[in-house]
């Protein structure tokens, strides 16, 4: 746990990142990348993969490539890893416990919307098995909308999606799931709570800015937020 349970204010709407939180998506950049990088002998370690999750596609390639000194652009290495995820993109499943939450919170009637850093293209990809499940939230902000100037670690995504909650949600009533320590940077920026859920490689060092921490989504105690509980 990062912050004490008195400190926990209750809120009204939830915003969830998607890669790596709702689908298990991270996993397939880390075998694609990883198969790049073999051939110039270097690692994609978990060191490499904390500073790009969360982060636009064209941004994510140029950390890889100048953290890693690849031989090659910026602009090849996203076209040929992006090549490579085409195909592995619609084989993501579903993060454990994100099916009973979302559906617990709809039947509730709390406001929930995606805020993604995928691109249009690449969400379709992702999403492609689990149409029903996305028709659930509110709505879906990516990361190449209009609005979301800066990707994360700035607040623009997380800003622009609580505006579109009828009426708009205020930040401080606004508690965002994250697995990312980019994603809680731009939460931690719009003035929101966060519930981080990291990948167990992650160093714990970079968990401590949340203000919970949770192995699993199914370890979720709605009400600690002022949410209905499950039955």
């Amino acid at each position: 746990m990062a912050a004490p349970m008195a400190q926990l204010r209750p809120v009204t709407h939830l915003l969830f990142d998607m890669d790596g939180l709702l689908l298990d998506t991270e996993r397939l950049y880390s075998v694609v990348f990883q198969d790049i990088c073999d051939r110039y002998e270097k690692k994609y370690s978990w060191h490499v993969k904390s500073l790009v999750m969360g982060k636009k596609a064209l941004e994510a390639a140029q950390i890889i490539v100048d953290v890693l000194q690849l031989p090659m652009s910026t602009e090849e290495l996203l076209h040929e890893s992006q090549e490579k995820l085409h195909d592995l993109f619609p084989t993501a499943a579903l993060m454990p416990g994100v099916e009973k939450l979302i559906h617990h919170l709809r039947k509730h009637h709390v406001p929930v919307a995606v805020a993604t850093s995928s691109g249009a293209a690449s969400f379709e990809r992702k999403t492609r098995a689990h149409k029903e499940f996305f028709s659930l939230f509110d709505h879906i902000v990516l990361g190449d909308d209009p609005e979301v100037r800066n990707g994360k670690p700035d607040p623009d995504i997380f800003l622009a999606c609580a505006r579109r909650f009828s009426p708009p949600a205020p930040a401080e009533k606004c508690l965002v799931f994250e697995d990312a320590p980019n994603g809680v940077e731009a939460a931690l920026a719009a003035g929101m709570q966060v519930v981080m859920v990291p990948d167990a490689n992650l160093h714990r060092d970079l968990t401590t800015k949340a203000t919970i921490v949770l192995r699993s989504l199914q370890d979720f105690q709605p009400e600690l937020f002022g949410l209905p509980p499950y039955e």
